[in-house]
């Protein structure tokens, strides 16, 4: 007969009263712009899955699409201006 026994370690690492860090959370704010931009042209894409694509969709998804290579370019210069701060001249 085999036992089903529970792994106290996995249950327990996983606990509520783990919280996440500052750097996390600072780490979580400094991406949701992207992460917003994202989800408009995810949910642009999810409207014309069920019909064909009209004018109105076409430029809805592009403006979409464009919002999330503006944040995207936007991050990369926080965080590529961050990690040159303060460096060597």
């Amino acid at each position: 007969m085999t036992y089903i026994v529970t792994v106290q370690t996995a249950v327990t690492a996983f606990a509520e009263w783990v919280e996440p860090t500052d750097a996390e959370l600072d780490a979580i704010e400094l991406e949701s712009p992207l992460i917003l931009a994202e989800v408009d042209l995810l949910d642009a894409q999810i409207m014309t899955l069920d019909r064909p694509e009209n004018e109105v969709d076409t430029r809805r998804i592009r403006r979409a699409r464009n919002r999330v290579l503006t944040a995207r370019r936007d991050l990369a210069n926080r965080t590529a201006g961050a990690s040159t701060a303060g460096g060597a001249a």
